[in-house]
C-alpha cells in the first residue's frame, strides 16, 4: 500500500477524481452503480474551520481522543491478518462484525481528512492505511461485490445504516481509494438505497415489511413501545447520502423522494394528521397514515419512554452537512419536530419517584433523568452533547430555555471528564456505563458527524447549513 502524507491541519485537501467502472452484482433496483457515478467533494471550494470556538474545542477533542482509540488499539486488537484476496478479516457478517468497523471507519477517516487525527501513538500514515482496509473491506465484502454467501452482507434490517457509515467514511477518502474501491463503495450504497425505494410507498419499507409508524392514524399500535422512528431516519440518512454522492444516477429522483418521505415519517406525530401543512411538497395530513412521536415529542422505545431515542433525530440532522459538502440545501424535512422533541427534552416536566418533577435536563448538571429508566447504562452525555449542539446550529432551540448550546457545553464537557480517565482516547470503563458493545464506536461516529456538521455551519467561507 502506499504511503501517504499526512494532511495539513484542519484544512481538507483535494479529491482525485473518479476511476473506471465496475459491474456490480445484480440488486434490487434497476440501475447498478459504479465508482464514475460519484461526484467527488469539491474541498477546493470549500473554505476552513480552525475548530477555536468553545464548542469545536471541545468536539475536536473528541473526535481525536476517539479516533486515535479506534484506529489505534482497538484494530490492531482486532484485525491481525489479511486473507488471501488482500482484504482484512471481518470475522463475521452480523452487526459486530460489520457495523463497528463502519463506524470507526468514519471516526478515523473524518480526523484524518479534517487534520483533527492525534499521531501520538500511531502515524497518520499508518492510521490511512487501515482505515483504508476498513472501508474498501467493507464495500467488497457487501452483497452487490460479493456472491459469497458466507462473508457477504446486506439487504438487512439495519444494513443501510452500515452502509451509509462505510460509504460517508469512502466518500471522505475517495482520493485514497483505487478504482475497484469506488466502485465497491458507490455498488454498495447504491444497493442499500435502491433497496429501500421498493414496496409500499406509505405503510412498509422494502418487501420485509418494515413498518413505517408505531402507531397508525386509525390509532392501531402497530409496534408497541417501540417507535420506528430511529430506523426512518438511518434510512432516509443512506437515501440521501447516495442521493448527494451519485446525483446523476438514474435512481437518484426516487432516493431524494424516498428520504424525504421517511424523515416525514419519523418524526410524524398525531397533530401532523390534521391540517394543511406541506413540507418538500408533500402534505402532512394526507400522506402520513400513522405516527412515531406524541404531540408532546416524547416517543418510546425498548416499551419505556427512552430519551436516549428521542436524541436518535441526531441522524436527521446530520444531513445538513451531507448536502452542504456538495453546496447544496438539505429538505426541510429533516428539521420537522425537532424542535417539538428538544422541548420535551429540556421543558417539559415528568413525575420522580419519591414525588416532585423533573425535567430530563437537570437543571445546571449534564446529569439525565430517564423518566422510565435506562435500559442500556449510566453514561451517556455525549449522545445529548452531540444532539445538542445540532439543534443550536440548526437553530431548532427557539422558544426553548435554557438554549441548546448551554447543554452543549455541560454534556460534552462532561464526556471529556469521561474521557480523561484514560490514555488512549477511549470513554468507557465498566460495563454498566454503556452495555452496547459498539459504545466507543458510537461516539466515534457521532464525534465524525458533529464535527462535519461544525466544519459546514462555521467555516470560512460561510455557513453551508442550509435548508430548502
Amino acid at each position: 500500500m502506499p504511503n501517504i502524507a499526512p494532511l495539513s491541519r484542519r484544512r481538507f485537501l483535494g479529491a482525485a477524481g473518479v476511476l473506471g467502472a465496475a459491474a456490480a452484482l445484480g440488486g434490487p433496483g434497476t440501475a447498478r452503480a459504479a465508482g464514475n457515478d460519484v461526484l467527488p467533494i469539491g474541498w477546493q471550494r470549500l473554505g476552513s474551520y480552525p475548530g477555536t470556538d468553545a464548542a469545536g474545542k471541545r468536539v475536536t477533542a473528541i473526535l481525536a481522543g476517539s479516533s486515535r482509540y479506534l484506529i489505534g488499539p482497538w484494530y490492531a486488537g482486532v484485525y491481525t491478518r489479511y486473507l488471501s484476496d488482500g482484504h482484512i478479516d471481518l470475522k463475521g457478517i452480523d452487526e459486530r462484525a460489520i457495523r463497528t468497523p463502519a463506524m470507526a471507519a468514519l471516526a478515523a477517516a473524518t480526523a484524518l481528512t479534517t487534520g483533527t487525527y492525534d499521531p501520538q501513538t500511531l502515524s497518520a500514515a499508518n492510521a490511512t492505511i487501515r482505515t483504508r482496509n476498513l472501508v474498501r473491506t467493507l464495500a467488497a465484502r457487501h452483497r452487490a461485490n460479493n456472491a459469497d454467501p458466507a462473508t457477504r452482507w446486506g439487504s438487512g434490517w439495519q444494513t443501510a445504516l452500515w452502509a451509509y457509515y462505510t460509504a460517508l467514511a469512502g466518500w471522505l477518502f475517495w482520493e485514497k481509494l483505487d478504482g475497484a474501491e469506488r466502485d465497491h463503495l458507490a455498488a454498495m450504497l447504491a444497493w442499500e438505497a435502491d433497496r429501500l425505494t421498493t414496496g409500499d410507498n406509505v405503510h412498509l419499507v422494502g418487501a420485509g415489511g418494515h413498518q413505517l409508524y408505531m402507531t397508525r392514524r386509525d390509532g392501531t399500535v402497530v409496534t408497541p413501545g417501540d417507535s420506528k422512528a430511529e430506523e426512518d431516519n438511518w434510512s432516509a440518512a443512506t437515501l440521501s447520502l447516495a442521493a448527494v454522492m451519485m446525483p446523476d444516477h438514474p435512481n437518484a429522483v426516487r432516493w431524494t423522494r424516498r428520504n424525504v418521505e421517511l424523515l416525514l415519517a419519523a418524526a410524524a406525530c398525531p397533530n401532523d394528521l390534521t391540517g394543511s401543512r406541506k413540507i418538500n411538497g408533500i402534505r402532512l395530513s394526507t400522506w402520513l397514515q400513522g405516527t412515531n412521536i406524541a404531540d408532546d415529542g416524547t416517543l418510546q422505545n425498548h416499551a419505556r419512554l427512552h430519551p436516549l431515542y428521542m436524541v436518535a433525530f441526531d441522524q436527521s440532522l446530520y444531513q445538513g452537512f451531507v448536502f452542504g459538502l456538495t453546496n447544496r440545501a438539505a429538505p426541510r424535512a429533516a428539521l420537522h419536530n425537532i424542535n417539538r422533541t428538544y422541548a420535551a427534552l429540556v421543558d417539559k416536566t415528568f413525575p420522580l419517584p419519591d414525588g416532585g418533577t423533573s425535567p430530563i435536563y437537570r437543571a445546571d448538571t449534564a446529569e439525565i433523568y430517564y423518566p422510565e429508566g435506562n435500559d442500556w447504562g449510566t453514561h451517556f452525555p455525549f449522545y445529548f452533547g452531540n444532539f445538542d449542539l445540532l439543534v443550536s446550529l440548526t437553530a431548532q432551540d427557539t422558544g426553548i430555555n435554557p438554549a441548546a448550546a448551554k447543554w452543549e457545553r455541560l454534556h460534552n464537557e462532561a464526556q471529556l471528564d469521561l474521557m480523561s480517565r484514560f490514555t488512549d482516547g477511549r470513554t468507557y470503563g465498566a460495563g454498566s456505563e454503556n452495555t452496547y458493545y459498539g459504545r466507543e464506536h458510537r461516539i466515534g461516529a457521532m464525534a465524525a458527524q458533529a464535527y462535519l456538521t461544525l466544519f459546514l455551519a462555521r467555516n470560512s467561507t460561510g455557513n453551508r447549513l442550509r435548508w430548502k
